[in-house]
């Protein structure tokens, strides 16, 4: 018996309405729209479609919370409720990670090993954190004591995208509930349930009712731009495409909102000669193609130094073209579906540019044949293109990659640095002193040296250029979700 199988037994998708002010509801005019496995095109649920009058609803809940019982819960008590929210997560781990993955086409132990464990660490990591943070106090000579007090930032507005949809919407939730706030959460219309679900459980866990509300709906002209909008937003969190974040930039001028973005990558994973090949190649065929390539994080832009290049492909194609795709429920499944027949679509049309502009497909390059059903894509491995082609220089978001070669360092780091983005880079090289030289000529907010995909989440988080706008990790999430004021006591 298949995992599709015995999940579904234990495991159904569920319609999703909207969460305000400790209730799921209906939308005023009981509108919907249908919510579809990208795995199996089959409809699976409906979804409540929300617009401004939820939003109103949804802000008024935050804002009336924000001076209720949760202004009187201390540090500690605020700690014990965002544990008692992980812990419940990692008891529904198995609904989750199905619901997951059912939204999303993602392979089901995937959601189940990596996206549900570290959504719940999420709240683990920030309950302990908010009881061991301190505070900035300084004397003034004779003459005064200046001290800083950290205040919640108000209602915050969370909008929220599709490729992992419950590990990055607990990456935001947690801190901004650790420091006081109150949140509106907007999941991506794509992938609704988990969200859903996570307002549950915060009620659960004990967060008093209002501090925690979801909106269902679309973006522009919907629910997305109502909350970027709305006067009583203080402040908004989004990770997604970049041409979203400069037309939620723009919505939120007015009203002069704090902002934080994580937004698109176009990641260099450089490789030098010196590194090993094996190693680079297990954990290159994880940050190419995991979650079918559908992570901000992935290095899609593969430089290979020349002398062991045609050794590095002859490996890497090998160990793509084993890699199995399809049914997400199944154990042995590594890459799923992409998330809809817009975005399939969409990367298949960037193959089709790689072939126009004089590229040659290594492996991949289609649709899955096996599956009549299905946005199922091979892993696609593309070489033969310059440096300006078109699949080398935007985001593709899919289990697509380039593998060009290099002869020096120099030319290397400056064909790394051509281009809008800057979110991350992979450095393989067992030299220790070009790996420290290499890294600080790179222009990334996130710079790995022979890992991928390692995070502490005291460090900071976040990218440079057009791939976002502020960090996020530890303090860093602090400094977004509250204000500071500064005490100042004459002596």
């Amino acid at each position: 018996m298949h995992l599709k199988e015995k999940s579904n037994q234990k495991v159904r998708p569920i319609d999703c309405r909207h969460f305000i002010n400790g209730e799921y509801r209906d939308s005023f005019d009981m509108k919907t729209f249908e919510n579809m496995n990208p795995a199996t095109e089959e409809i699976i649920g409906r979804v409540s479609e929300g617009g401004k009058k939820e939003v109103d609803e949804a802000v008024k809940a935050a804002k009336t919370a924000l001076k209720g019982p949760w202004k009187t819960f201390t540090s500690s008590q605020r700690s014990v409720v965002l544990r008692r929210i992980g812990d419940l997560i990692l008891e529904r781990k198995e609904e989750l990670a199905a619901l997951e993955s059912m939204d999303t086409g993602k392979p089901y132990q995937m959601a189940l090993e990596i996206d549900i464990p570290r959504a719940a660490y999420n709240f683990h990591f920030f309950a302990d954190y908010l009881t061991s943070m301190g505070t900035e106090a300084y004397q003034q000579d004779q003459q005064a004591l200046h001290y800083s007090i950290r205040r919640p930032v108000g209602v915050v507005g969370m909008i929220n995208p599709w490729n992992l949809p419950l590990l990055l919407l607990t990456w935001k939730m947690a801190p901004c509930l650790a420091a006081g706030n109150t949140a509106v959460m907007k999941p991506a219309e794509q992938t609704p349930m988990t969200a859903t679900v996570l307002a549950e459980i915060c009620k659960e866990a004990g967060v008093p009712d209002g501090v925690v509300n979801l909106v269902h709906g679309f973006g522009p002209g919907s629910a997305g731009a109502a909350i970027t909008e709305h006067p009583d937003v203080d402040a908004v969190t989004f990770t997604g495409e970049t041409k979203t974040g400069t037309a939620i930039m723009k919505a939120a001028a007015p009203s002069l909102k704090k902002l934080s973005y994580e937004l698109g990558g176009k990641n260099p994973n450089i490789i030098f000669a010196d590194s090993d090949l094996d190693e680079v190649i297990d954990t290159t065929l994880k940050s190419s193609f995991m979650n079918q390539g559908e992570v901000c994080l992935c290095g899609s832009r593969i430089y290979v130094e020349s002398s062991v290049y045609e050794s590095f492909l002859e490996k890497f194609v090998a160990r793509t073209k084993e890699l199995t795709v399809g049914d997400p429920f199944r154990d042995e499944t590594k890459v799923g579906a992409v998330i809809s027949k817009e975005h399939y679509d969409r990367v298949l049309g960037y193959i089709q540019s790689a072939r126009d502009e004089g590229g040659t497909i290594l492996a991949g390059g289609s649709r899955l044949q096996e599956e009549d059903k299905g946005y199922f894509i091979m892993p696609t491995i593309i070489v033969g293109l310059d440096k300006d082609a078109t699949c080398v220089r935007e985001e593709i978001f899919g289990p697509v990659v380039t593998v060009i070669p290099f002869e020096t360092e120099e030319e290397v780091i400056e064909q790394a640095n051509d281009t809008h983005y800057g979110l991350g880079t992979t450095i393989w090289t067992n030299d220790l002193r070009r790996a420290h030289r290499v890294a600080h000529q790179i222009e990334a907010g996130i710079i790995w040296v022979n890992t991928w995909y390692l995070r502490d989440l005291r460090t900071p988080f976040g990218g440079m250029k057009q791939s976002g706008i502020g960090r996020e990790g530890g303090m860093h999430s602090f400094e977004f979700y509250s204000e500071l004021s500064n005490i100042t006591i004459k002596l």
